[in-house]
């Protein structure tokens, strides 16, 4: 709970069915108010370090007297990360060692999506999903441009080609779009493993559990059920109203509950 409200958190990241190796990583920092997402690319050895690494970083965040510090103290850190994947790739002779990275901040009443790459985050606000983050990839500028339609995007031969990612330019090029944030709202934030074989409308159905662990159970079982040909990682985060304060007895009450043996 970072003050406006008490958060209820459920995570999972899986390898799936088609991959030997996980290279996602995931962060639930409720206390701090940052959850992220991380997808590797570049095979074992690249990928899982390159999102390890950014999991790392933000591990040790420390919590923000306000939203502005908390969003400068993450793009820092990211920054920071970015370099060091570069410097990473010339040792090891140019070899891709990326990620991809969405990641939710909330404090107060403020949100912030943070985002590079195509993995995504989501926001089911009473009963209706939106996406918050925009895909940058090959096939969703396609899209943009009208040369593809929506429908035919989750076929396209290369449908998995980013146009951003941390590690892939020297500078950690960010998109971010940001919020108030209400009792009752659901972000889900997850890999491209979940969205690559299940619809929106149908992340939208599973959302409607009640618990959290329910909902994100219920997205990796049909992930699974539908071949899983990728790594997937989903968190989803309640935000709810906090508890009320304790009822402190009243100062005039206290000395009757004091046995007259004590006074």
């Amino acid at each position: 709970m970072t003050g406006a409200f008490a958060f209820r958190t459920a995570c999972v990241t899986d390898v799936g069915l088609a991959r030997e190796h996980n290279e996602d990583n995931v962060l639930a920092r409720p206390d701090v108010g940052l959850w992220a997402v991380a997808d590797g690319m570049g095979g074992h050895g690249g990928g899982d370090v390159a999102s390890g690494a950014v999991v790392s970083a933000l591990k040790t965040l420390a919590p923000s007297a306000t939203a502005a510090e908390l969003l400068a103290e993450f793009e820092t850190r990211i920054v920071r990360v970015n370099a060091d994947l570069r410097a990473m790739a010339r040792v090891r002779g140019g070899a891709i060692v990326g990620t991809t990275l969405v990641a939710l901040l909330i404090h107060g009443t403020n949100f912030a999506c943070v985002w590079c790459g195509d993995s995504r985050c989501y926001l089911l606000r009473e009963g209706a999903l939106s996406q918050l983050s925009r895909d940058h990839s090959e096939v969703q500028e396609l899209v943009d441009r009208g040369l593809l339609r929506q429908e035919e995007a989750s076929h396209w031969p290369r449908r998995n080609v980013v146009t951003r990612a941390l590690g892939a330019t020297d500078q950690a090029d960010l998109e971010i779009i940001d919020g108030p944030a209400r009792p009752g709202d659901r972000f889900v934030l997850c890999s491209d493993g979940l969205t690559a074989h299940v619809a929106d409308g149908e992340i939208a159905a599973v959302l409607t559990a009640a618990d959290p662990q329910k909902a994100v159970d219920g997205l990796l079982s049909l992930t699974l059920e539908r071949g899983a040909s990728d790594n997937v990682s989903i968190i989803v985060v309640d935000c709810a109203e906090p508890p009320p304060p304790p009822i402190l007895p009243e100062a005039g009450r206290a000395a009757h509950l004091i046995p007259k043996s004590q006074i």
